[in-house]
Order: structure tokens, then C-alpha cells, then sequence
């Protein structure tokens, strides 16, 4: 079998051909639109099978492309030029699809609610946090995933105590994942007149966006709720500081808060913190049935010293560690920019490899 045979039986090509074509007969059925809902979800499932069955077959035509360019013309240096640059990007195409071939958990394909919390270092703690929530939002951008900060609680000095923010885009959770855990980045502190080197923390936890519509086994009930307004103190402009448009709702049953301020109106600003009560819900529930909690959120740590899942070193030395997967790099200000997938490709081959 040739390599690309050996890809083809990886991502189950065949597999995923029947899929789209069991699916595509069901969506002619009479009563398919009957629940609305369920066909928009069958659609979409059919456009990213047929997405991914076409990056198989774009990188399949570059490599034979490739050997058909090679045994008519092996002695031409502009060929061999050629056939390099599609064998390049024939390369990042089947690793983009190795690493999708990871994203098989129950959310793995969905959207991410990422908060951020800063924990022991004080006021470094806090611009610490600032630093890895602008990181992550680099890194959505550079995946053209869309982004949208919903809450962000600013700390008295510099920097933000916490942040919740939503990263859209297929497989989002199924990447940052891999971040959920507690950072620790040592510095010469800024916010020190002898400048010197400090340690400080943040909690970072991902959980799945579930859309409104998706079925599960989550009642919310009206009673159950205490809504609480108040005045957002974040972006929105004049208007939104005046009125008291931001939402904190009290899930009384489990007394997990969420809120949202970042939205004009109370009404939206609701229906955004509904959506990440939901997510928290369902997360919930699912670790409840779960025996190990590492499945979707990992052990709880304390945010503080020694229970770290990276570190990001800028002085004496420049260095960001993954003391997971012992990955680490040299160029931190890369990291700290948005390019993580240094660190999260590696874990999420660990992870299915312990799952074996």
C-alpha cells in the first residue's frame, strides 16, 4: 500500500464517503425539514465530512502530480523545484488532517468557552492573565475562528482579575483543550521599582460551547435561576455604563454564577449567559458520569506553585515548557503572540496514545 493508501485507511476515506452518502439520502426524505433543528445539524455534519473528504483528495492529486512530474521530467531543476513546493504543501495539509483525526470526543468538533482567572503573583498575576487571554485571542485569529468577549472583571492596578470569552470555529475545543490547566510565567516585574524577578500565576478552563438547540439531558428551570443587573464596566461605550444592562445569573441548585456584560442590552447580555450556563451544565453532568475527570476538564489545581501545566520563562532565560509532554521552545515572544500549536499538537497525541 502507498503512503497515501496508508492515509486514505487512517482517516477511514471510505468510511466517511458511505457517511456523506447515508446522509445525503436521508436529507431527501419527505419528513427530513420536519425537525429543523435536526436537519440543520445533518447539513452541517454533511458539509465537514465533504470538507474533509476533499483536503484527502486535494493532497492526494498534489503527490501524484508530484511522481507523475518527476518520471517525465527527473532531471529538470524547475520541476524537482516544483514538485518540492507541492510535496510541502501536500505535508501540512495531512498533518492539519492527522491532527482533525484526533477530534473524536463527544464536543471535540464544537466552539470553547474560555475563562481565564488570575491566581497568586498579585498585580502580575493580573497583567499575566491579560497577556494569555490576548495569546489565545492571536492564536483564534490566526485559525479564523471568531471570537467574542462576554465578560472581563479589570484588577484595580493593571491587568484583569478575570475574562470569558467564546472562540467559534470547528474543533475549537477540541484544540484548547489541551490548555485547561494552570500557567506560570516568571519575569522581571514591571510593576516593581527594583525590578525584580517575580513568579505569578493563572488558571486557565475551556469548556464546550453547547448550542442552544442540541439535545441533552439539561432542565434549566426558571426557578432555579436569580438574575442579578448591574452595570458593565467594560467595552460597549458610554451608553452601556450608564444603564445597567450587564446579567449575572445564580444557578441556585449547583451555585455555578456566569455573566455577561459586553452585549447593549439585557436581553442579549441573558441569552450569552445562559449559553455558557448551559455549557458549565452540561460539563457538569458529564464529569458527574465520569469516573475520570481528565476526560473533559483534568484534575482541579491549586493556582499557585507546583501544579502548572506550562511555564513560561522570560528572564534569566527565554523558554516556554509543557511539563506535560516535556515540548518546549526558545521563542517565547512567538509563543505569547498566538503560536501554541507548538504545544498543543504534541499533547493531543499523547492523550490518544493513553487512551489506547
Amino acid at each position: 500500500m502507498s503512503a497515501f493508501g496508508c492515509l486514505r485507511s487512517v482517516f477511514d476515506y471510505a468510511g466517511k464517503s458511505r457517511t456523506i452518502a447515508e446522509l445525503e439520502e436521508r436529507s431527501r426524505s419527505d419528513s427530513f425539514w420536519n425537525d429543523p433543528d435536526a436537519a440543520q445539524r445533518t447539513m452541517k455534519q454533511i458539509a465537514d465530512l465533504r470538507e474533509e473528504i476533499e483536503r484527502i483528495d486535494g493532497a492526494s492529486r498534489m503527490l501524484a502530480d508530484s511522481r507523475e512530474m518527476l518520471e517525465l521530467f527527473p532531471d529538470d531543476a524547475n520541476a524537482a523545484t516544483e514538485v518540492d513546493g507541492n510535496i510541502s504543501l501536500a505535508s501540512a495539509a495531512i498533518e492539519s488532517l492527522e491532527m482533525a483525526a484526533n477530534f473524536d470526543g463527544e464536543f471535540d468538533s464544537h466552539g470553547a468557552i474560555v475563562s481565564i482567572f488570575a491566581g497568586a503573583g498579585g498585580v502580575d498575576a493580573a497583567d499575566w492573565t491579560q497577556m494569555l487571554a490576548r495569546m489565545y485571542l492571536r492564536w483564534a485569529e490566526s485559525k479564523g475562528f471568531s471570537t467574542q468577549i462576554v465578560d472581563e472583571s479589570p484588577a484595580e492596578e493593571a491587568g484583569l482579575k478575570s475574562i470569558t470569552f467564546f472562540v467559534r470555529g470547528r474543533n475549537a475545543y477540541g484544540m484548547l483543550e489541551s490548555e485547561r490547566g494552570v500557567h506560570r510565567l516568571v519575569r522581571l516585574s514591571p510593576f516593581d521599582a527594583a525590578h525584580r524577578r517575580h513568579t505569578s500565576f493563572a488558571a486557565v478552563d475551556i469548556i464546550p460551547e453547547i448550542e442552544a438547540n442540541e439535545k441533552s439531558d439539561i432542565e434549566i428551570k426558571p426557578d432555579d435561576l436569580r438574575v442579578e443587573t448591574f452595570k458593565s464596566g467594560g467595552a460597549g461605550g458610554q451608553y452601556v455604563n450608564k444603564t445597567e444592562s450587564a446579567i449575572r445569573i445564580i444557578h441556585i441548585p449547583t451555585g455555578l454564577i456566569v455573566a455577561s456584560q459586553q452585549e447593549r442590552s439585557q436581553a442579549q447580555n441573558r441569552e450569552v449567559a445562559m449559553s455558557i450556563l448551559r455549557a458549565k451544565l452540561v460539563q457538569r453532568e458529564i464529569e458527574q458520569r465520569d469516573e475520570q475527570l481528565a476526560s473533559l476538564r483534568g484534575e482541579r489545581q491549586a493556582n499557585e506553585w507546583g501544579s502548572q501545566i506550562r511555564s513560561y520563562v522570560l528572564q534569566p532565560y527565554q523558554m516556554v515548557k509543557d511539563h506535560r509532554t516535556n515540548v518546549e521552545t526558545g521563542n517565547a515572544a512567538a509563543t505569547l503572540d498566538g503560536e501554541i500549536d507548538t504545544f498543543i499538537w504534541p499533547y493531543l497525541q499523547q492523550r490518544k496514545t493513553n487512551a489506547r
